[in-house]
């Protein structure tokens, strides 16, 4: 058993999620513009989720977001412990099936200034974001863009800034993130990873908790410790950890039914 596996089993946290083959207190949904809604349609593709990874990505998704209760949040950050552990590939395909298992309006929104890229997911390019919610003073609805359904919504990172992470713990960065809890039902926050900055803790204790994604074969115990010590340390919440990029040493139709 890897020292991975032992460390989240100790942190009784564990959602391991296959690794890809391919690269109630809210406010009502928000309605779709006409001009966006001719945009969603059967014609847009869903993103490719292979079956065993959709498996346990839904049940991240319902143990996240669909808590009975008060307790369930409604914004959640998405960090990892180290680049390269597919969290931005996670973040994309939680948040499209959260918006398919509910009717409410889902928000992904891309905090990672330091290296942004969660719109290429779904092959768009990334303009006219947070960056420029930031520096500008309009609604924020002017900056979001409509996904594959029409309670599924993007805000990418916008246009490049200098210091962009500086401005995560700004109290301008606080009104769009109170005007993102106002507009939507549930938001998913996918930023940097820890070992280059602290903008997951920020984001954080900005939010309702993180979500800290591992690599399988990867990660080590020692960085997902001292990971977990720092967000406990700043009294974020870790609503969860997740092992990710796992490969199978067997054929997964087989070892789906073992």
């Amino acid at each position: 058993m890897s020292k991975n596996f032992e460390l989240l089993q100790q942190a009784d946290k564990l959602q391991d999620i296959a690794a890809p083959q391919r690269e109630e207190r809210r406010p009502a949904p928000i309605p779709v513009p006409v001009s966006a809604a001719e945009n969603v349609g059967p014609s847009t593709p869903l993103l490719v989720v292979p079956e065993i990874a959709q498996s346990e990505i839904s049940r991240l998704v319902h143990r996240l977001f669909q808590i009975p209760g008060a307790e369930a949040p409604q914004m959640v950050v998405f960090t990892g412990t180290e680049a390269g552990n597919g969290c931005s590939w996670l973040c994309a395909r939680a948040a499209e099936l959260l918006a398919t298992q509910v009717s409410g309006s889902v928000c992904l929104v891309d905090c990672n200034f330091r290296n942004p890229g969660l719109e290429r997911q779904f092959g768009l390019d990334n303009h006219y974001g947070l960056s420029d919610a930031l520096s500008q003073g309009e609604g924020i609805r002017r900056f979001v863009r409509p996904l594959s359904r029409p309670n599924f919504w993007l805000l990418s990172a916008g246009s490049v800034i200098e210091g962009g992470a500086a401005v995560l713990g700004s109290d301008r960065m606080r009104m769009r993130l109170q005007e993102l809890r106002a507009e939507f039902e549930y938001i998913i926050v996918d930023t940097a990873p820890l070992d280059g900055g602290t903008d997951g803790i920020v984001l954080g204790g900005l939010s309702d908790g993180v979500v800290l994604i591992l690599k399988a074969n990867s990660s080590r115990r020692d960085t997902a410790s001292k990971a977990m010590h720092e967000l406990q340390t700043a009294n974020v919440p870790v609503r969860g950890v997740v092992l990710n990029r796992r490969t199978f040493p067997i054929p997964e139709a087989i070892y789906k039914h073992l």
